[in-house]
């Protein structure tokens, strides 16, 4: 396992998978999601708070390179690491990898940016500090 951010184990269910016994292809944008929010929630950042007080986490772009399927019942690791994009926007740069082998699954790029209670994108004092 290389240095990274943050990593999360999971595992396929059965209901992911489409009629060719594969992960489908949507499904892996939600392991990907739900790795973000834990990374955010272990850094000290709550997306739910965040929405409750006005400003919106969203994504702006996703890049998805599938280099493998998953199937039911395989283990895999997602790694994330977060990096500055621009002034006003930042990467998730994440790889999900099959376990025990690490063959590589998919590597993703998730553009985001925060939006102000106006619409407008503005990056909270938290968010600037993790990527000074």
């Amino acid at each position: 396992m290389g240095s990274h951010a943050f990593s999360h184990e999971m595992a396929v269910r059965d209901y992911e998978c489409d009629i060719q016994g594969i992960v489908n292809n949507g499904v892996y944008q939600n392991y990907l999601e739900h790795v973000r929010h834990l990374y955010l929630k272990s850094i000290g950042i709550d997306f739910a708070e965040y929405t409750r007080s006005g400003v919106n986490l969203v994504v702006v772009r996703a890049e998805l390179d599938y280099k493998f399927p998953l199937t039911s019942g395989d283990r895999f690791r997602v790694d994330l690491d977060f990096v500055r994009e621009s002034r006003l926007r930042f990467a998730f740069d994440q790889a999900i990898l099959r376990l025990p082998d690490e063959k590589p699954v998919l590597a993703a790029r998730i553009i985001g940016t925060a939006l102000n209670a106006r619409g407008r994108p503005h990056l909270p004092a938290e968010l600037e500090a993790l990527l000074a």
